[in-house]
């Protein structure tokens, strides 16, 4: 069932207010999981630097280094400062006036170990099958690399990780420990861009998973168009989820589509308000009126009698001393209570939260809410579901909620520490079950089906740079209430990982 809702109406919009950073050249984008990128949030917290694209992940190489650039170094520590410059050896061009055609090259090799192989250890024993403990030593390798034509950027990053073979939610068969966190083709200009392959992106508030597009499913390319200005956009997702079979055996494509219009206000706030589509069927194709980013897909899909799985969100941050930050999503919700099918729970999710920067330190803080209902994601059409090979596109689980107080301090050039403090309540629902039946509608819980797993976890992360060398761990301890959803189970679970990574890079002109 899709969400009911008030149909919107953007009017034209003249914005004026300070100058934002806006891409002067072709840049390829930076990753949510390398090094630089803890470091980074970290600075935009404290107010050492500028959120260059508020509630959007990746950044663009050039737009963070012209952030970083832009720093008040006299107004930061001495650690701080180094910081900024290590940042800025590694993100900025080495040439003081790039060619229209250049190459970077950049080889990585990393060995590590831990007591999980899946990415976050906040996934430990959820899901459907429950995600679990293994002890195990890694190790990795990879090459990056970026070709830059002008407005043109082709990036191919093929890398070689042994986790990934005991990793749930790693789909790879075949070749199991082998995959593409980056390749695509981005055409870029002043007004807009054009961008076709893989990367992770994340829609919603910077350092919190977004609800529905976040960087949880591993290698899906899609299609991604935006255009504007830089402080009004129109950005559009679309791609072709994993085909399943039905119970004739007939292939059942799956595809999804998210538009958002992104504002950028004078001062200090940021807006977003978005909308997604997941359908499926035996032949279905690219519908376009289900790509459509100026009309809603819930109502072309009622005018055209066809089925979507709709979604309608909103994001929003208002940037300060303290930034104050909120991400809503409404999945389905009755308005009617005439007929059994009216009493189906509502589905929805949301996170709201503030950062900021403790005067005077190099400490910022973070704290956020988060809670994602039962039945969000599902779909009365059990293939209408956001998942990429059993793995959300957004949140990878549903049915709990938590609460997370993070720090992180610069407690010495290139050393991060981040403590954190989770409390999490999981109830028994998962996005990967069958959607319940309308008779089943009165004892299906809007949030916390069946018995309700709570995990408080008290953890330290480190992350230490040094020229090419890179050392990161983390480590922490889960007390465990009604484990395995068993009432009055308890359990405490030790959590750790540590790793070590070198790194070289090369770049010139192309001949």
């Amino acid at each position: 069932m899709a969400c009911v809702g008030p149909a919107l109406t953007v009017g034209a919009m003249v914005l004026t207010g300070e100058a934002v950073l806006a891409p002067q050249e072709a840049s390829p984008y930076v990753p949510l999981q390398p090094w630089a990128m803890p470091y980074v949030e970290h600075l935009i917290a404290t107010g050492v630097i500028a959120d260059p694209t508020p509630l959007t992940r990746p950044f663009s190489r050039g737009d963070l280094a012209r952030a970083l650039r832009a720093a008040d170094t006299a107004s930061v520590n001495a650690v701080t400062r180094r910081t900024l410059r290590q940042l800025l050896t590694a993100l900025a061009d080495r040439r003081p006036a790039p060619p229209a055609s250049s190459y970077r090259i950049e080889g990585a090799a990393g060995v590590a170990a831990a007591t999980y192989a899946f990415r976050d250890p906040l996934e430990l024993n959820r899901g459907v099958p429950p995600r679990l403990a293994v002890r195990r030593g890694f190790a990795s390798a990879g090459l990056d690399l970026h070709l830059t034509f002008g407005p043109i950027v082709l990036v191919s990053h093929p890398v070689v990780d042994t986790r990934l073979q005991f990793d749930p939610d790693w789909y790879g068969k075949a070749d199991n420990a082998t995959a593409f966190p980056e390749a695509y083709v981005s055409a870029q200009w002043r007004q807009g861009e054009l961008f076709f392959g893989t990367l992770a992106r994340n829609w919603g508030p910077g350092g919190v998973q977004g609800v529905l597009v976040s960087d949880d499913p591993y290698s899906l390319d899609h299609l991604y168009v935006t255009f504007g200005t830089p402080r009004v956009q129109l950005q559009v997702i679309a791609t072709q989820l994993d085909t399943r079979t039905d119970s004739t055996g007939a292939a059942v494509n799956r595809y999804l589509s998210a538009s958002r219009l992104w504002i950028r206000l004078p001062r200090r706030w940021t807006l977003a308000v978005w909308q997604a589509g997941v359908w499926s069927g035996v032949g279905r194709q690219f519908e376009p009126w289900f790509l459509n980013p100026a009309t809603w897909a819930y109502l072309r899909a009622s005018n055209t009698n066809t089925n979507v799985n709709s979604f309608l969100g909103v994001d929003l941050e208002r940037r300060g001393t303290t930034t104050a930050f909120g991400q809503f999503m409404l999945d389905d919700i009755q308005v009617s209570r005439k007929s059994a099918t009216d009493r189906k729970p509502t589905s929805y999710a949301f996170t709201v939260g503030a950062k900021g920067g403790v005067r005077r330190t190099a400490v910022a803080w973070q704290l956020f809410y988060t809670q994602v209902a039962n039945l969000t994601y599902r779909n009365e059409d059990d293939f209408q579901v956001p998942l990429y090979h059993l793995l959300g596109t957004g949140r990878n689980f549903a049915d709990y909620d938590q609460a997370t107080l993070k720090l992180s301090a610069l407690a010495g050039p290139g050393l991060l520490l981040e403590p954190e403090l989770t409390v999490l309540r999981q109830g028994e629902g998962d996005p990967r079950l069958p959607h319940p039946l309308v008779a089943d509608y009165p004892s299906t819980a809007t949030l916390f089906e069946g018995v309700v797993e709570r995990t408080v976890r008290l953890a330290v992360g480190a992350h230490w740079q040094r020229g090419a060398l890179e050392l990161s761990g983390n480590g922490g301890v889960h007390l465990i209430r009604n484990a395995g959803h068993v009432t009055g189970a308890s359990d405490t679970r030790w959590l750790g990982s540590i790793g070590v990574t070198y790194r070289v890079s090369y770049e010139h002109a192309l001949p």
